[in-house]
């Protein structure tokens, strides 16, 4: 009976159905408990259904059952690195190797083990930030700036920048505060216009005519003297494609305005990278899609890259649209 349930196991494993293949596992178990190759088998199932923490109490009791047979151990370290617990694992392989130097099974999962090891030794990526909330410095160029300096007063803004001192990414918990936003100008020398102080960056609004000029009497009209036509100038092939790529990346971010205005975010995002992509020397391009990102909701630490430069034409960005949105509410 249990060697019926043990092949109807397989057969549910070899077609992909892990969780029947566990059933019929776990049906042979409670016929012959103290068959190791069972076990083996439902933690191999388990973890395919990335059950690890069951897939290693049933490995664990293989290695109790059989202790010289190097698959319980293959099966040990596949848990145990399916649990993130790498050092565990590496251990696991190696005494499975002791017993049978050449299973290629064995020097696979090693080798996965070795490599997850090397990654999470890995140097962290840059914060986007630099070295802005970098020890004293920090709390230097803040009482160095009038505007921040007064803050520094304040316990519950001191605990906040503490926080952020600690980890970068605790920013996100302050964005609403008008004094954190103030600091975070100050340390990464970003300025930005209070409210009704110019224009947003994002998405401008369509500019106003020009005054038409005052126009004469009839009688005062004078007669035009025709104006000799410049000579046409010589434009080499790439000025000439240059100028067309420019004028093509404007017709693009009229398009992104446009679908920015009716909220079709995900097309404005399109016309705003392509725009990009024809010419990226026009930083409004960036800050408009990093509005839209904004708009979206999605928080600055998730749109910010590794270039300073453009950090803080996002930043910037973010800070307009929420003076636009009157949630934040600066005074000079």
């Amino acid at each position: 009976m249990a060697d019926e349930a043990k092949a109807k196991g397989n057969a549910a494993f070899s077609a992909g159905d892990y969780a029947g293949a566990v059933r019929h596992f776990s049906e042979a178990i409670s016929l012959a408990p103290s068959n190791h190759v069972l076990y083996s088998n439902r933690s191999a199932a388990l973890a395919s259904l990335h059950k690890y923490a069951d897939a290693l109490t049933d490995a664990k009791k293989t290695v109790e059952l059989k202790p010289d047979w190097s698959k319980g151990y293959s099966r040990l370290g596949a848990a145990h690195l399916g649990l993130n617990q790498i050092q565990d694992a590496i251990a696991a392989y190696k005494k499975g190797l002791e017993i049978d130097p050449n299973n290629e099974a064995l020097k696979s999962g090693l080798a996965d083990a070795q490599a997850a090891a090397s990654r999470s030794r890995a140097v962290p990526p840059p914060s986007p930030f630099g070295d802005a909330f970098s020890g004293p410095e920090m709390w230097a160029k803040l009482t160095a700036d009038p505007t921040t300096r007064m803050y520094l007063q304040q316990p519950d803004f001191v605990k906040m920048m503490q926080e952020i001192q600690k980890n970068p990414s605790n920013l996100n918990l302050y964005l609403k505060d008008q004094r954190v936003m103030q600091a975070l100008g100050v340390l990464l020398n970003v300025k930005f216009r209070a409210p009704n102080a110019g224009e947003d960056m994002e998405v401008p609004e369509a500019e106003s005519p020009p005054p038409q000029p005052e126009r004469k009497p009839e009688s005062a009209k004078e007669e035009k003297v025709p104006e000799p036509e410049p000579e046409p100038m010589e434009v080499s092939e790439e000025e000439k494609e240059t100028k067309e790529r420019k004028a093509q990346a404007v017709k693009e971010k009229e398009l992104g305005n446009a679908a920015y205005k009716t909220k079709d975010f995900e097309t404005a995002i399109a016309h705003y990278t392509k725009a990009m992509e024809l010419d990226d020397e026009d930083i409004s391009y960036f800050t408009n899609r990093a509005a839209v990102y904004l708009e979206m909701g999605k928080r600055i630490l998730e749109i910010a890259c590794y270039s300073p430069a453009f950090y803080a034409a996002t930043f910037v960005s973010y800070v307009n649209l929420e003076l636009r949105r009157g949630l934040l509410d600066f005074k000079q």
